[in-house]
């Protein structure tokens, strides 16, 4: 009888939530009335915009004037909250997914050619049948040869949706080709490097901190650990950041427990604490953590929470300094907002986050300071900086907030050599194109390596070299002025980027890192 009585009132119970609902939402978009989604407060900004739009002279584009308004309120703020114009979203979100859409190949532009310099193992490409050496000269109607284009260009040209047809037109030797590529997501790995310095210690390197980054990571330790790896010596040099999720995730791997990683706070953000969740993989063993002026924000954070616990030693060069959290707000128009919400601080409290109370560009300039004035090559101008609030940690080393994390051994640059003359040579485009013809000429002999050791001890770049020299002759890239010891470190660069065609950035880091002072120390580190 119970039952039967509520089949009957049931519906009208709906009925009479439904309208009550109808009636709230009328009442709460009533003009006049607040509302707890949206403002009908207009702001100077939008009157301002109104005015000129119904009354200006001429015809304006509204939307690029609201563009450079939002940008000009962001320079008001801290260096790193930024307007992202609807162009420039998408890319900015494919670098922390950490894949694209496209056809799958690496390029390069010479003599206004574009040169296939790479193509992806089992990406659209590959499955096209397009080889390294391929020059592409159209994409469905438009010529891609002419004189000026860049690399950004031709982006625009050969990436687009998965599913989408990108016919291509290609010169290969004598042969002109037409080869239709179906795009697909293409992933970009952010672990540059893995592999055994010795029979016990792994290397891993990290380009950035994106979606898959933790993944990446993950399968990079866990094949070193099948080839015996009882120690790491993990390299974030010039690792920009990315998803402090990530970096929270890796330090998991290395830190027992549930000690705290990191913590987040600020003004409009609750205090949020990152803590360890898992068995890691990598908890015991000597761990080595490389860093530099350009590691930053999320290698920040890792460098911080392994330097409070006194489970790494950091080698290198004072980091970056950016203590700052920034999350992504989709604006209507297709642009976006990365807009600093908190501050992060280490397990001890710290804030390394360096002071931008002198504006922006002062702040992006301090970088070039540090280096000519000298603290790249100098451990004393590096204790100069140690001025913030004093934090002892568990192994009884002082550690210090503000100006980045300062590492427990200081790699000066090296200084046999002039940067100026190296960077000539390494700036230069046509530098490229040598290695890559040479590369190209020289293919069958380079693939009879069985391995980037084996090359690496039995390759002389001194082939390489004498054509380079002989190609530069009495031109600015000329070797004439160039040092014994600067001859030295641009061979070996050299035979790097020869082996980045053959292993990609792996086979690169591997070759240079054999004369790497920084590594060589982290080395004598881990052997004590």
């Amino acid at each position: 009888m119970g039952n039967k009585k509520l089949q009957v009132w049931l519906p009208l119970l709906f009925s009479l939530v439904l309208i009550a609902g109808m009636f709230l939402g009328y009442q709460m978009n009533k003009k006049g009335k607040n509302n707890f989604f949206t403002s009908n407060r207009r702001t100077p900004l939008q009157e301002a915009l109104d005015i000129i739009r119904i009354k200006y002279v001429d015809t304006v584009n509204i939307d690029s004037l609201e563009g450079r308004a939002i940008e000009e309120m962001m320079t008001e703020l801290d260096p790193h909250s930024v307007y992202l114009p609807p162009v420039d979203v998408k890319e900015a979100n494919e670098d922390l997914a950490g894949n694209f859409q496209g056809i799958g190949v690496e390029f390069n532009i010479f003599n206004d050619t574009v040169n296939v310099i790479y193509v992806i193992p089992g990406g659209p490409s590959e499955k096209a049948g397009l080889i390294t050496g391929d020059q592409i000269l159209r994409v469905n109607d438009s010529v891609i040869t002419k004189r000026g284009f860049d690399a950004d260009a031709v982006k625009k040209y050969i990436k687009g949706p998965a599913g989408s047809k990108a016919r291509l037109l290609i010169q290969r030797g004598r042969q002109q080709l037409a080869i239709t590529i179906t795009r697909g997501t293409i992933p970009v790995s952010s672990v540059d490097a893995s592999y055994m310095l010795d029979k016990t210690t792994g290397y891993i390197r990290l380009d950035k901190f994106s979606e898959k980054s933790y993944e990446e990571f993950m399968q990079a330790l866990e094949a070193l650990k099948k080839q015996g790896m009882q120690q790491l010596v993990f390299d974030l040099r010039g690792n920009g950041g990315g998803l402090m999720e990530e970096a929270v995730d890796m330090a998991d791997e290395f830190l027992d427990g549930d000690k705290l990683v990191v913590y987040m706070q600020g003004a409009n953000t609750k205090k949020k604490e990152y803590r360890c969740k898992r068995p890691g993989l990598l908890e015991k063993g000597k761990l080595v953590l490389l860093v530099d002026e350009l590691s930053a924000s999320a290698s920040e954070v890792l460098a911080g929470s392994l330097q409070d616990w006194c489970r790494a030693k950091i080698i290198g060069r004072r980091t970056f300094g950016k203590g700052l959290v920034q999350q992504q707000y989709p604006l209507s128009d297709g642009a976006a907002l990365r807009l600093t919400i908190a501050r992060y601080y280490t397990p001890l409290g710290r804030s390394i986050q360096r002071s931008y109370a002198k504006g922006k560009k002062i702040y992006m300039d301090e970088l070039w300071e540090r280096y000519s004035s000298g603290e790249m090559f100098s451990l004393d101008s590096v204790r100069n900086h140690k001025n913030g609030k004093k934090f002892p940690n568990h192994c009884n080393d002082t550690l210090y907030e503000g100006d980045g994390i300062t590492p427990d051994i200081f790699v000066p640059v090296d200084t046999s050599f002039s940067y100026e003359n190296i960077n000539k040579w390494l700036g230069s485009n046509r530098l490229n194109q040598f290695v890559y013809t040479f590369y190209l000429e020289h293919k069958d002999e380079l693939n009879r390596f069985a391995s980037v050791t084996d090359y690496t001890r039995n390759f002389s770049a001194v082939k390489l070299w004498e054509s380079i020299v002989q190609k530069t002759a009495g031109d600015s890239l000329s070797v004439s002025s160039l040092s014994n010891a600067e001859k030295e470190k641009l061979q070996l660069r050299l035979k790097g980027m020869l082996a980045r065609y053959r292993w990609r950035n792996s086979g690169f880091y591997q070759v240079i890192n054999t004369d790497d002072p920084v590594i060589k120390k982290s080395i004598e580190v881990i052997e004590k």
